[in-house]
């Protein structure tokens, strides 16, 4: 085996061999060479073994990945790959297992918790590609609907509707070359996740005769599947927001065999069952009970000690929660797209692949140098019923089933530029819940001020900070009474905004003065955008704490693990602008609770720069004792997106996973970057390098020349 590995002066691995193959064993022991602790970690997740050495908090995600039988699917899916693309991901695991002993011996948290590096299977990067996406749809939005549903009422159950907490998104543009500077298109954006420290991202180079490509990875699975450039063709994703996933209440019984029957539209029939166990550092294995209907597995309800456990007999019955989604029905994941997407050539090639993708269902926009564009979406959504995207459905109603074959994916032609930032557009036909438009409103307003775009321009985009969600509750603090002129000589209020109640403090009129006087910018050292940050904060937990809401603040009755969807704080904050203008909160309240905030924060301290309380907040698996994680600019519904939850905490743990522009006229005139490094090892030079550059929202340069990297020493066998 010939393998070369070079490095640029960001640590990033460029890598040439003889073959795809050769290729593919290299991007997996370079990988687990600079990132073994993040490989192990998602192997064990993806597996449900956390719990055994992160300790008994992670035994819900355990339970959670068994019970939905996220394992089992990816060797499914494995085993319907075609022989190619299965001997393509062999290489990779080979590749893995070969670095791991090296990459683990140079990363400290192996030793910190006993664990040793585990062996991968060929499945392996199938099973880490569904646990970093099973969440990614937000099916427990559903559960949240039903509880508004059940507990508020029937006609407020898509009252919230938002970018919620619990989904992910990006922002995406494709530029065509009647509006740059080189004649050539630019393809850029930034995806926005839940960041995690080592990244999510992993910017790599993969060369060998058939193809030269560089892009964004995830590490764990191979080649490049969502952000790439092969030098004559360049593609990039966005989440389309589609539903793609069911949850259906099941009827359980058991039979007295010990088995599980579950109630379908022909009535009672066998479902699989058995039981796992759960191991948990530092406390006594957890027994669970898996159980799977015709529909799929059920995640809600199926522990062993339900109520219809066997000691009940057969008469007895209880209720449970299943979910279907595409890989678990079709055994297809799609990852036979990555090989074909690494040899494109033009955006035809891009375009023909990407008709086999799976999950997640993304929008897909691409560029070639001969003036190819797309603007597509690229996924499996079911063909089923609506209430389905909406509700948990019941099992045994046949009009609930999936039809077979999947709904048509939109397309669209790219005319000067085409956005996608998660707003309801071109995939609409597909989902329920989008995005506010306001980001993709703002990007494509900002692309219209140019005809000139370089990639170097590009950076003023993903940095913007304007944000235009902050209108509506700056409409309200201009409708709060100002002074005591504002009243009659009832002392009600002629301001046409119809606040109500006793005037506001000289202190509460000066900070209505300031925000009215705000530029709308989420900049870090901005005392006003703090300013606003408070007050809004300060809303939203009255709107929250509102009595119209009192039935949705007990704990909905789901697992820990879902709870992110069913609280009803987040709910509040990220469905706040909708709030502000429609819902149970009566008008005259919400001027009240606007008039109370002002007040509140007025006789509080002053509030900080909004870079000094809005910082990062990465996931690791073990949490830095002494993080001193930076301040951030940027807001929720900003280009510049970093996700907190106002009113309850301003720390972001969503942002940009990575920024990069494309360039199709010259790739080394493309840029990239990620929150922290190439190297996911403590101490490393590389391990945060890139972590002022991405504060700063700079961008490090694409080196392409093999004579301007660095060589290492060569792997020349297994």
């Amino acid at each position: 085996m010939s393998i070369e590995v070079y490095r640029d002066d960001w640590g990033i691995p460029h890598l040439r061999a003889a073959d795809p193959a050769e290729l593919a064993f290299a991007q997996g022991r370079v990988t687990a060479v600079d990132r073994a602790w993040q490989l192990e970690v998602e192997r064990h997740r993806a597996q449900g073994t956390t719990a055994a050495f992160l300790g008994a908090d992670e035994a819900g995600w355990d339970t959670f990945v068994r019970q939905a039988r996220l394992a089992d699917t990816a060797r499914r899916c494995f085993d319907r790959l075609d022989a190619g693309t299965a001997g393509w991901v062999r290489a990779y695991v080979d590749g893995v297992n070969a670095g791991l002993p090296e990459g683990a011996g140079r990363a400290p948290e192996f030793a910190r918790t006993g664990l040793a590096p585990g062996r991968w299977e060929p499945w392996t990067p199938l099973a880490v590609w569904l646990s970093t996406h099973i969440l990614f749809a937000g099916f427990p939005t559903k559960l949240w609907r039903e509880e508004v549903a059940r507990r508020l009422g029937e006609e407020w159950t898509e009252l919230f509707a938002t970018d919620g907490p619990g989904t992910a998104g990006s922002n995406g543009w494709v530029v065509s070359g009647d509006r740059t500077a080189s004649g050539a298109a630019i393809v850029a954006g930034d995806p926005h996740r839940f960041i995690e420290a080592p990244g999510v991202y992993q910017q790599i180079r993969l060369a060998c005769p058939e193809y030269d490509v560089l892009g964004l990875a995830v590490p764990g699975v191979p080649g490049l599947a969502h952000f790439g450039h092969t030098g004559r063709v360049a593609w990039a994703i966005t989440n389309a927001m589609a539903d793609y996933q069911d949850l259906y209440r099941e009827r359980l019984r058991r039979t007295g065999d010990g088995g599980v029957e579950a109630l379908g539209p022909d009535g009672w029939r066998a479902a699989s069952v058995h039981r796992e166990s759960v191991e948990v550092a530092g406390g006594e294995p957890v027994t669970i009970e898996v159980i799977e209907t015709e529909r799929g597995p059920v995640i809600i309800g199926a522990d062993a000690d339900a109520a219809g456990s066997s000691e009940a007999g057969d008469s007895a019955s209880w209720e449970g929660i299943s979910l279907r989604y595409p890989p678990r029905v079709n055994g297809e994941l799609g990852f036979g797209v990555l090989p074909e997407l690494l040899a494109a050539r033009t955006v035809a090639d891009v375009d023909r692949a990407v008709d086999g993708w799976v999950e997640p269902v993304n929008v897909v926009q691409a560029a070639d140098v001969d003036g190819g564009l797309l603007h597509r979406v690229a996924g499996y959504v079911p063909v089923r019923d609506r209430a389905n995207s909406v509700r948990v459905v019941p099992a045994w109603e046949a009009a609930h089933a999936w039809q077979d074959g999947p709904a048509p994916t939109p397309r669209a032609d790219v005319e000067g530029h085409a956005v996608m930032a998660n707003a309801r557009g071109l995939a609409a036909p597909l989902g329920v819940e989008f995005a506010p438009a306001h980001r993709a409103t703002r990007i494509s307003a900002l692309l219209d001020a140019s005809q000139s775009w370089t990639p170097e321009a590009m950076t003023t985009v993903h940095t913007d900070t304007d944000n235009p969600s902050a209108a509506r509750l700056l409409e309200a603090v201009r409708g709060a009474a100002e002074d005591s002129a504002d009243h009659d000589a009832q002392g009600a209020t002629t301001d046409p905004a119809g606040a109500h109640g006793a005037p506001l403090s000289p202190a509460a009129a000066a900070v209505r003065e300031r925000l009215l006087g705000w530029d709308r910018r989420m900049e870090a050292d901005s005392a006003d955008a703090g300013l606003y940050a408070a007050v809004r904060g300060a809303v939203v937990r009255r709107v929250a704490g509102h009595p119209a809401f009192a039935a949705l603040r007990e704990p909905a009755p789901h697992p820990a693990l879902f709870q992110p969807w069913l609280a009803l704080g987040p709910r509040v904050a990220f469905a706040l602008e909708t709030l502000l203008g429609s819902g149970p909160v009566p008008a005259q309240d919400i001027a009240e609770i606007v008039r109370e905030a002002l007040e509140e924060v007025a006789a509080g301290e002053e509030p900080q720069a909004w870079g000094v309380t809005h910082r990062l907040a990465p996931w690791q698996a073990l949490p830095e004792d002494d993080a001193r994680w930076p301040g951030l600019g940027g807001d929720h519904d900003c280009v510049l997106s970093t996700s907190s939850v106002p009113g309850f905490t301003d720390r972001s743990a969503r942002a940009s996973a990575a920024r990069y522009v494309w360039d199709l006229a010259d790739r080394d005139n493309s840029l990239w970057v990620v929150p922290f490094g190439a190297s996911g090892v403590a101490g490393d030079p590389h391990h945060r390098d890139q972590l002022p550059l991405w504060l700063r929202g700079a961008l490090a340069p694409v080196t392409t020349d093999w004579h301007h990297l660095t060589k290492e020493h060569p792997h020349d066998d297994h």
